[in-house]
């Protein structure tokens, strides 16, 4: 009994060490994922089109991806329904909410953004609610739900009314967080349950993506330009940094620690992108800003 229960010590102290592995992942996947919107305004800024912020971005992430692969000599999947979720993630992971940050980023502030894309956990919630038979309302996410809905409102300031200079960049920002939260829950059912290796299913995603994107971008955007070497360098690591390798990390958080670990990291990435705003682009935050963000991660941590 007494050499049992040593081994079970023994398996818990060397799980725990090995448990702890995923924290600078996590950690390193915060800044870049937060440092994503002041690079999405310096590229709008700039003067390039939302459309094509989207669509550079997805290039340069299946760039930085398909180099992963073939230092790892990773092939990808071979199969057809894996082939067929990825472009139904791709849309609502990559192609639809990178667009609709880009736009909003064009009428919002970049730290705004980042606040709104703290609500992803709590539209995850209500899609898993919905579409996962297995998950059921309880009075904690209900509350947890209520209490983000009510950040929402007082980072739009409601009590000013809906002010059409910003309101239509707040709706886009909130928008593409809905479409995350569509995206988790599917890849959840669909798609991350898959055998093969992390890089090669994020190839997959971000490539789907990126031909989504090329199909309707010049016709809705025109044909692109330069737009300084600024702009340019930003696109190039929002894509290969925040869209390429930062999907690896995201991945293999995931297989370390846990999807609900994972999805936590939208209450690190506003803290980033506040800092970043303010230092980079003289974006200081509103008072209902900071406390409507305050009441969305507060509801993100009651409902889980």
């Amino acid at each position: 009994m007494i050499e049992i229960r040593r081994t079970r010590a023994a398996r818990r102290t060397a799980g725990d060490g090995a448990g702890l592995r995923w924290i600078p992942g996590f950690a390193l996947l915060s800044l870049v994922w937060g440092a994503s919107f002041a690079l999405i305004k310096i590229a709008v800024d700039a003067g390039v089109a939302p459309m094509w912020v989207a669509l550079w971005r997805c290039f340069f992430g299946a760039v930085a991806l398909g180099a992963v692969c073939a230092v790892q000599r990773l092939a990808p999947p071979r199969d057809r329904a894996t082939w067929a979720h990825a472009l139904v993630v791709a849309l609502l992971f990559n192609a639809v909410p990178f667009a609709l940050f880009s736009y909003g980023e064009t009428r919002v502030s970049s730290v705004l953004a980042g606040v709104w894309n703290a609500t992803t956990p709590l539209t995850t919630l209500v899609f898993v609610l919905a579409l996962m038979p297995g998950e059921r309302p309880t009075v904690r996410r209900v509350l947890g739900l209520l209490t983000g809905f009510g950040g929402v409102l007082v980072v739009l300031g409601v009590w000013h009314g809906l002010r059409g200079g910003t309101i239509s960049g707040d709706l886009a920002c909130l928008g593409a967080t809905t479409c995350y939260g569509a995206a988790f829950a599917y890849t959840r059912r669909y798609f991350s349950g898959r055998g093969d290796a992390a890089p090669a299913l994020a190839l997959t995603q971000v490539l789907c993506a990126t031909v989504e994107l090329a199909l309707v971008t010049p016709l809705l955007a025109g044909p692109p330009s330069w737009p300084g070497v600024r702009a340019g360098v930003a696109l190039v690591v929002l894509g290969a940094a925040g869209t390429g390798l930062a999907y690896i990390i995201n991945l293999s958080v995931i297989r370390a620690a846990g999807t609900t670990v994972a999805a936590s990291v939208t209450y690190v990435t506003p803290v980033w992108s506040t800092l970043l705003g303010a230092w980079l682009l003289g974006e200081p935050p509103g008072w209902n800003t900071l406390v409507g963000g305050a009441l969305v991660l507060a509801g993100v941590v009651v409902s889980r």
